[in-house]
């Protein structure tokens, strides 16, 4: 489905965790009235292991999101906007890159990294876990949203994750 003559299409990056579902609540809420197609991209980093238990971990790490972001895609559908998907492997900076120059989206929106993980069981070590990544994170490449920001050639909204989406926090 091509966005109609004068239809706004806008790409959001999307991996169905807390701070994508703020993105995706800022992308109704902003763009809701004008109809826009909605690109959802998904990324699925590969694991980097030949293990059986690895492939399996990726197998179901690929169902959790492709599942989480057909159901945001039915989400806008509902809400009056038309949407699509994407689901790609690797780099999530890479892969959204090439998306954008392939797709040529109006608007690239994508939620910035915040220090809140998503919450569970583990919210402790997820916590310890996510802080360590994102310090290595800016120590090697710089984070997702800072390395598009820098590349992409369509206009980048970053989302601000620090407040409080009640439909975030729903949806958990």
């Amino acid at each position: 489905m091509q966005p109609q003559e004068g239809q706004m299409d806008v790409m959001l990056a999307y991996d169905h965790s807390r701070n994508a579902r703020i993105a995706l609540d800022s992308v109704r809420e902003m763009f809701g009235p004008l109809k826009p197609t909605v690109t959802l991209i998904s990324v699925i980093e590969d694991v980097g292991s030949a293990t059986g238990e690895a492939d399996e971990l990726f197998s179901e790490q690929y169902a959790v999101q492709k599942a989480g972001v057909e159901a945001a895609a039915a989400e806008l559908l509902a809400a009056g906007m038309p949407a699509k998907v994407i689901l790609a492997e690797g780099d999530a900076r890479k892969m959204i890159l090439r998306a954008t120059e392939e797709k040529k989206p109006d608007l690239l929106v994508m939620a910035r990294h915040s220090h809140q993980p998503d919450s569970g069981p583990l919210g402790f070590l997820t916590k310890r876990l996510d802080a360590l990544v994102e310090e290595f994170d800016h120590m090697t490449f710089g984070s997702v949203s800072a390395f598009l920001a820098r590349r992409v050639k369509c206009p980048i909204l970053i989302i601000p994750t620090h407040a409080h989406a009640p439909a975030a926090q729903a949806a958990e």
